[in-house]
């Protein structure tokens, strides 16, 4: 016959079945240490300002500590390599966009897109066509006209060789039938150097010119997008002046290839609630940036049809290598 005695957990059996119990109900992710993203670009621009606004609420809805780390260079290509070669565990994301394509095709980048398996998307960006506010061109008709008067003398500025703002730039030059002058600064040089007068004209993403558009020295004579931008419903598309050219700018995460799929959905449960939030929404209305979530698989059939166009595209005008 068992005693009483025999049958009560000891103080070692007690604090073994405590702490099993404890453990079940801990979150196998994230338990440890920081979430690192890689930021693409350099701190101050809207890729960097926008991951902080997303790395802040992922944290509050994962319960982790997501932390940007800008990686900055080649386009892009030096934060990709290092968030591709990262053990696929969901602690190493990546500020992902269609740079992932870019400096791919443009021979900066070795792998393409299937280095990493998608999350979801966060925002978008329209490139836009930028002048000085004085009135030389007043419209994209007038500046088309002017460089096809002036063939190989009207200078464009973007923020880099092969840049999603030079590729921009190069298609719409294409499809308008104009030659001009590429001038692939360093993104914080074109705004200065469009302001001084020394370009002529620039296309880059909205947050680069947000506080100048606004403040009434530069005015967006067109949005290389497939409509209206909502936050610049005064600015025409190239496409109602018969310029066949689209190429809205994504952002959103990726996570290097074989990060288990719960972990995939925690993070895309995170970025939805995030990108729905008041302060998420505020934080980029500044900028001229539009939240956009995209879930995980819709993102990634994105960023295959895109890579496929934007090869084409590159060929096109040259920048394919």
């Amino acid at each position: 016959m068992l005693t009483r005695r025999a049958i009560r957990p000891t103080g070692v059996f007690l604090a073994i079945a405590l702490a099993t119990a404890a453990s079940a109900q801990e979150p196998a992710y994230p338990k440890r240490g920081n979430v690192d993203l890689t930021v693409l670009f350099p701190a101050g621009t809207s890729a960097d300002i926008t991951a902080r606004l997303l790395a802040q609420g992922m944290s509050k809805f994962m319960n982790a500590n997501v932390v940007v780390v800008n990686r900055p260079g080649a386009g892009g290509a030096v934060g990709y390599r290092y968030a591709a070669a990262q053990k696929p565990d969901g602690y190493a994301i990546v500020w992902n966009s269609n740079s992932i394509s870019t400096t791919h095709h443009s021979g900066q980048l070795a792998f393409d897109y299937k280095a990493f398996d998608p999350v979801a998307r966060a925002l978008v960006e329209s490139p836009l066509l930028v002048v000085r506010s004085e009135p030389r061109w007043k419209s994209l008709s007038d500046f088309v006209i002017d460089a096809k008067a002036r063939p190989g003398v009207v200078t464009v500025a973007n923020s880099g060789t092969g840049s999603h703002t030079h590729i921009s730039a190069a298609a719409l030059a294409r499809a308008a039938g104009i030659t001009i002058v590429d001038v692939p600064y360093g993104a914080a040089q074109v705004v200065p150097n469009v302001l001084g007068g020394h370009v002529d004209a620039m296309v880059m993403l909205p947050a680069a010119v947000a506080a100048h558009l606004q403040g009434g020295k530069l005015r967006a004579i067109a949005s290389l997008t497939p409509a209206r931008d909502p936050t610049l419903p005064d600015v025409p598309t190239a496409r109602e002046l018969g310029i066949d050219v689209a190429l809205e700018a994504w952002r959103g995460i990726a996570v290097p290839k074989g990060v288990p799929a719960p972990q995939v959905a925690m993070m895309e449960a995170a970025i939805r609630r995030t990108v729905e939030s008041t302060e998420f929404t505020q934080g980029t209305e500044k900028l001229y940036v539009r939240p956009a979530f995209l879930g995980t698989q819709a993102f990634g059939e994105l960023i295959a049809k895109e890579d496929v166009e934007l090869a084409r595209i590159m060929q096109a005008i040259g920048l394919k290598k």
